[in-house]
């Protein structure tokens, strides 16, 4: 449960209303008239200073009247809440733990040492101060930063229940505060109440729309399950607290839970340069799943790496830092991590789904079947299972064993399109053509944004059906432009329907993305390899490979980049400038260059 800052002055004003009476009630011996009467003096300008909420000036006066009187419990209590107000809690905690000892039953010291060991994160010392003072006054009513403090102390010393009905019964005095409404929707948050909890912090927000209540807020949406509603309190959040790590974490987790990858990644990395290591192991945990579910696993393995310290998170973060190690390419380091979850426990269809298919990656097809095949004990009906077992059969090249449990998986979930895609292939190659067709009709449907699937359709249909294969290979075309293949198998078919025209500029089509293809090639091997020149400081061999990278791709900004810093090192000033006004113009083209479309 976080801490909240005291919103109001009530607490200091108490003990300063008593300090102010150590004026009339401090007794002495004649001879000590003059240190009182100093004392007396230092409280008085200390009070009055704080009273027009100059602290500074305040703790100046009550620190005097404490080298004046130190036996006297109002001067330690004094300048005590004078600290705590200005938040030097250590501080505060020395001097309100003198004034303690001295008047062991004054409520206003032992509330204020209270709130400030809650504040320290001493929460067993902080709940026995307030249990003590809440004995003692007579009617005991605390005010809200007292209350805060109260539960914050009672939540983090391991009881939510207690803090709970603490908030509650200040709620009762005091309705109208966002700050009570706002800590008990966050405690009903962190014990998994979040309908209520999300009552709570809008009420919070409803009174007063500070950015940490609507962060609050849009967290607890986003645990609902209401990313889009989240949206807007954060967004607000991160305009107001532009620093803020917590604000912008939320913010990114919201747009990645809606597919909103880019923008996501642009606030989680904003979140990892204002905190890039000391996150605690439950914000490291969601920072790292929102990175990698947008499409980022490379930058989520150092937060899977904090939150794995955890205990208290489980296996889960052991097993997603695999899943990631998995998305980068390095198989080989996820799986001592798969068999730790599985020592851990415990045992899960997905953590052995995760297992054999770090194994598929490292072309252990064995392993892999041997993980698919234990994950099937625990769920039989698992489709993605029972594809993965099928897929890593097809890939022993063993199809009296792939193509059963590729069936079984379609049978078991009709709307998953990699089955039937993958059915079709292997009906393909066994000559089945019908059902090959059926299903990569089927794969089509399911997933039309799948361009291969659409070429092996046209394959399929070549003989049987020409102008649904043409119709096929059009689709294929429209989601893979850039593909020389399509274009050259399209020609074939305009062939066998009698269309030569149609062939023809297929024919040169492909042709033409073929070559394009090739310089592309030729202009990347010579933009490195001038590079590396460069860098070597080879300026006549540089500058050749970057003239011949700039032909092959004169779309390419950087061979003239690196060509004007060659040039410029020549001493040929002209020429390099020349280079650098093309460079910017290939990189900020102009309105001419690229028309406006009506």
């Amino acid at each position: 449960m976080p801490r909240y800052p005291t919103k109001s002055r009530s607490t200091l004003l108490r003990t300063l209303l008593f300090a102010s009476s150590f004026v009339t009630s401090a007794q002495a011996p004649p001879t000590h008239n003059k240190t009182i009467e100093a004392a007396s003096a230092a409280m008085q300008a200390g009070t009055a200073a704080a009273n027009r909420n100059d602290l500074p000036e305040a703790r100046r006066h009550f620190a005097h009247a404490v080298e004046l009187a130190p036996q006297a419990e109002a001067t330690h209590a004094a300048l005590g809440s004078v600290l705590l107000a200005l938040r030097e809690l250590e501080p505060a905690r020395r001097e309100l733990e003198r004034a303690h000892k001295l008047s062991p039953t004054d409520i206003a010291t032992t509330l204020n040492l209270a709130r400030t060991e809650s504040l320290l994160g001493r929460s067993p010392r902080a709940v026995s101060l307030f249990q003590s003072a809440l004995a003692t006054a007579p009617q005991p009513t605390l005010s809200e930063e007292e209350e805060l403090a109260y539960a914050n102390a009672l939540a983090t010393a391991g009881n939510p229940t207690a803090a709970e009905a603490e908030l509650r019964a200040g709620l009762s005095h005091t309705p109208g505060s966002a700050a009570l409404h706002n800590a008990l929707g966050t405690l009903l948050a962190t014990t998994g109440q979040l309908p209520e909890a999300n009552t709570e912090l809008d009420r919070a927000v409803t009174l007063d729309p500070q950015p940490a209540y609507q962060s609050h807020l849009g967290a607890v949406l986003i645990a609902l399950g209401h990313p889009e509603e989240a949206l807007p309190p954060l967004r607000n959040a991160t305009q107001l607290l532009p620093s803020d790590f917590d604000t912008h974490l939320h913010l990114g987790r919201a747009l990645s839970a809606l597919h909103q990858d880019a923008p996501a990644l642009a606030e989680l990395h904003r979140a990892i340069e204002l905190r890039p290591t000391d996150v605690p192991p439950a914000q490291a945990y969601a920072l790292a799943l929102a990175l990698e579910a947008s499409g980022d696993p490379r930058s989520s393995l150092p937060f899977f790496a904090l939150a794995v310290q955890s205990p208290s998170l489980g296996t889960d973060p052991l097993i997603n830092q695999a899943v990631a190690l998995v998305q980068t390419g390095d198989a080989a380091s996820a799986i001592p991590l798969y068999a730790k979850a599985l020592t851990l426990g415990p045992d899960s269809p997905t953590l052995r789904e995760d297992y054999g298919v770090a194994y598929l990656q490292q072309s252990d097809l064995d392993h892999a079947i041997e993980q698919f095949r234990a994950g099937l004990i625990l769920d039989p009906q698992s489709a993605h299972l029972h594809y993965d077992l099928g897929l890593a059969f097809k890939l022993k090249d063993d199809l009296a064993h792939a193509i059963p449990e590729l069936e079984r998986s379609a049978q078991i979930d009709p709307t998953l399109p990699d089955p039937a895609y993958t059915l079709g292939i292997l009906y393909m190659q066994q000559g089945r053509s019908a059902e090959a067709a059926t299903q990569l009709r089927r794969a089509t449907t399911l997933q039309p944004s799948n361009a291969e699937a659409w070429a092996v359709l046209a394959s399929v249909l070549k003989e049987a059906d020409p102008p649904a294969a043409i119709d096929a290979l059009h689709q294929a075309i429209t989601l893979a432009p850039n593909q020389p293949g399509l274009h050259i198998q399209l020609a074939a078919l305009y062939v066998r329907s009698g269309d030569p025209a149609g062939a023809a500029a297929e024919r040169k089509r492909a042709a033409d993305l073929s070559r394009l293809a090739m310089s592309q090639q030729r202009a990347t091997f010579a933009l490195n390899s001038g590079r590396a020149l460069l860098a070597e400081g080879k300026l006549p061999e540089a500058i050749t490979q970057l003239t011949a990278a700039a032909q092959a791709d004169p779309s390419l900004a950087d061979p003239h980049k690196l060509l004007a810093d060659a040039l410029a090192r020549q001493g040929k000033s002209i020429e390099a400038a020349r280079e650098r006004l093309r460079a910017q113009e290939l990189d900020h083209p102009s309105r001419e260059d690229h028309p406006r479309t009506p």
